[in-house]
């Protein structure tokens, strides 16, 4: 078992995501939330990392499978 995030089945647009982790960003790094706010902004910026990740992810095999590669990871390497 990961102990990744759960994404959902249908994410959404991986820009809408990705703008909205910015935004849960910038709000935690401003400060002035309290404890249970800054908890909450966390959850959901690692939930919207995952979907990023989703994306990003199915286009690096997409992309492998247009090159007719395999889907490798340099970071293993």
């Amino acid at each position: 078992m990961s102990d990744a995030p759960e994404v959902p089945s249908a994410p959404i647009p991986y820009e809408q995501a990705r703008d909205e982790l910015i935004e849960v960003v910038q709000k935690l790094e401003t400060g002035g939330t309290t404890l249970e706010e800054s908890l909450s902004l966390w959850e959901r910026g690692e939930k919207l990392a995952a979907i990023c990740q989703q994306w990003l992810d199915g286009a690096r095999a997409r992309l492998a499978a247009a090159a007719g590669t395999e889907d490798e990871d340099p970071a293993e390497d």
